[in-house]
């Protein structure tokens, strides 16, 4: 059985997307982080995206292919490619990555379905459907790599009216201050 992973960049005050800028990721710290979430996430076979966030992604399809592309780049790239994605929308008309399908509507049944039959793990990104997905109680890890910026609003990682009591697992920090927190679901 996979477990569900909701994991973002997010800024000081819990922003998993700003309402106006970044979150202030350092970009000198790109190789290192890449080799990070790459270690954590090899376990991960589906990615799960709304519509925003699979456009924002897609990048990944062929990032490996620019000819001054960093090794880390390559590294990713090509597990991205690898996995299966399933983006939700009722607006895409078609997908531009390979082992890639639309699915209409957000079915948390679906999802549980999906998990239980899995051997790999599965990820959600992306604040509305995560928030989706955390309200109907499919998440079984958070990962939360907080920023040192405030950014005032935005939307946020966690969805409102939701209580979770989470065990922290690991963390670790950045030289740039960073930080990388993984919890699980009690």
């Amino acid at each position: 059985m996979g477990k569900l992973i909701y994991s973002m960049i997010t800024s000081l005050d819990g922003y998993a997307e700003a309402a106006e800028g970044d979150l202030g990721t350092p970009e000198e710290e790109m190789e290192e982080l890449h080799g990070f979430i790459g270690e954590r996430f090899r376990s991960v076979g589906t990615y799960l995206y709304g519509r925003r966030m699979y456009e924002t992604m897609v990048f990944w399809e062929t990032a490996d292919a620019e000819p001054d592309a960093p090794e880390f780049v390559v590294q990713y790239a090509k597990e991205w490619q690898a996995a299966e994605k399933v983006v939700y929308s009722t607006t895409l008309e078609s997908v531009s990555s390979a082992r890639t399908r639309i699915e209409r509507t957000f079915d948390p049944e679906a999802v549980r379905r999906l998990k239980a039959e899995l051997e790999h793990d599965l990820t959600v990104d992306g604040p509305m459907l995560a928030g989706q997905m955390v309200a109907a109680g499919l998440v079984d890890e958070y990962h939360l790599f907080t920023t040192t910026t405030v950014v005032g609003g935005g939307k946020r990682f966690f969805p409102d009216g939701v209580r979770l009591d989470l065990e922290l697992v690991e963390e670790h920090t950045f030289g740039s201050g960073l930080r990388y927190a993984r919890y699980r679901t009690r």
